[in-house]
């Protein structure tokens, strides 16, 4: 692997929840991209006037040792697959001693800039990334996620099957112009984190009567997985809604599918799955869900949606 970036979490890097915001992990890991693409004759690829970018299609991140304000961090990455237009990179994010932060698949497509058409690699960069290929290690491989699922078509991802289904509205707003990248798109960190912005309005009240069956205890949650299907991207002004249904509900952990949507067009901007857990901010542990608090998650987020 190769180093890609260092640095460390700012204070206003981290949440509510005193550990980094999701948010965060991805924005560092696409600074991480801009070295790899660097390292392979690409240094052009994220700057004003470009020819051609880098687009993610998908992502996978799995987070495992929380983050704190102050921390050293590191990022190396490799390359695991390549065709004649795309890429899927791997990157881990490592604390000071080694232990992995987080581990983050990213598929990507070397596109035009200006129209996103995908065209083929040069062969210097395809030799570059090819050089890369190495066996990512097996200790941060997916866990709670099954990648080899296929994601919904687009056209299947419409606002009026959300309304149908009686997906809950967590979240709604419009990008802002400091929200979107050099081409006038948003970022992709944008997207996860208008999600991580939305899911209290479904999830805080419940979070804290799983909490008080826990003396003592103070509320926290935390992502443990993430899956993310980048559909379309948004520009300055355009609105999004994110439409939240239960994926499944275990004693320690459960999944939720998030769907952000056009709510003028109805067309999708993303989809993703997420795992996470209800934990002790004391103890900085996950918290078991009574049966009880179990069942009733199905009312709160009901709905049948798929990635």
């Amino acid at each position: 692997m190769i180093d890609l970036w260092k640095g460390s979490a700012n204070t206003w890097d981290c949440d509510e929840m005193g550990h980094m915001n999701v948010r965060i992990y991805l924005e560092k890991a696409f600074e991480g991209l801009g070295t790899l693409a660097a390292h392979c004759h690409m240094s052009h690829v994220y700057q004003t006037g470009s020819p051609s970018t880098l687009i993610p299609l998908e992502q996978h991140i799995r987070f495992m040792r929380e983050v704190h304000p102050g921390r050293p961090l590191r990022m190396r990455g490799c390359v695991l697959e390549i065709d004649e237009t795309r890429v899927t990179v791997y990157q881990e994010l490592l604390h000071s001693d080694g232990t992995p932060a987080a581990a983050f698949r990213t598929k990507l497509i070397h596109a035009s800039a200006d129209d996103m058409r995908p065209f083929p690699w040069s062969d210097r960069t395809h030799k570059a990334l090819t050089e890369l290929i190495e066996e990512p290690p097996a200790a941060t491989a997916p866990r709670g996620i099954d990648l080899s699922v296929e994601p919904l078509p687009n056209e299947e991802v419409t606002l009026g099957f959300a309304e149908g289904q009686g997906v809950e509205l967590i979240g709604q707003g419009m990008v802002d112009a400091k929200d979107c990248d050099v081409f006038g798109r948003m970022k992709p960190h944008c997207f996860i984190g208008r999600v991580s912005d939305s899911v209290p309005n479904l999830l805080y009240d419940w979070r804290e009567r799983v909490a008080s069956a826990v003396e003592g205890s103070h509320m926290g949650a935390a992502v443990l997985e993430n899956r993310i299907i980048y559909r379309g991207w948004p520009k300055a002004g355009d609105l999004f809604q994110i439409r939240t249904a239960l994926s499944r509900a275990e004693e320690k952990v459960h999944a939720l599918t998030h769907w952000m949507l056009d709510p003028v067009t109805g067309q999708p901007w993303m989809t993703c799955e997420a795992v996470a857990v209800t934990f002790d901010q004391i103890t900085r542990k996950a918290m078991a869900t009574p049966p009880a608090l179990i069942d009733e998650l199905a009312e709160i987020a009901p709905g049948d949606l798929t990635l």
